[in-house]
């Protein structure tokens, strides 16, 4: 397979956007798809890529810095496109765009039954770190 062309998400890829999240698992009843795009509009907007093959969007990610850490949220790839090297692609140039901005380390999140997703970023170079994640909702999404 050739490489995917990555680019930069736009407002008009929202639907395919989200309907590969769902394909992936990645919507769930508390995050609402729609404000997350939105709220990811006005916080490093340059660092939410999409890959394109055959002139279709096929692949997402989000990326975010704040300074101390860089993020990785909504990695995914189309079901009949994975295997194929995309979400590689999209990891290698989101970590690109990261350290130019001098980010020196990145976290993600993965649901720890998703044991095929965290054999993938073991494969790129990603280790469970020994720390506990916490959350708490400020916003309801309901």
């Amino acid at each position: 397979m050739t490489q995917p062309q990555i680019r930069p998400f736009a407002l008009t890829d929202s639907e395919v956007v989200i309907e590969i999240w769902k394909a992936c698992g990645l919507v769930v009843p508390w995050n609402d798809p729609h404000k997350d795009i939105a709220r990811k509009m006005k916080v490093n907007p340059e660092l939410f890529l999409v890959a394109i093959v055959d002139g279709r969007v096929v692949g997402t990610v989000m990326g975010g810095y704040e300074g101390h850490r860089g993020w990785i949220n909504y990695l995914a790839v189309a079901p009949n496109y994975q295997g194929r090297g995309i979400g590689r692609a999209l990891m290698d140039e989101i970590e690109a765009k990261l350290l130019a901005l001098g980010c020196p380390k990145i976290n993600l999140q993965v649901r720890s039954s998703n044991r095929a997703v965290i054999q993938f970023y073991g494969h790129i170079g990603y280790h469970i770190d020994d720390v506990i994640s916490l959350g708490k909702r400020l916003i309801p999404d309901e």
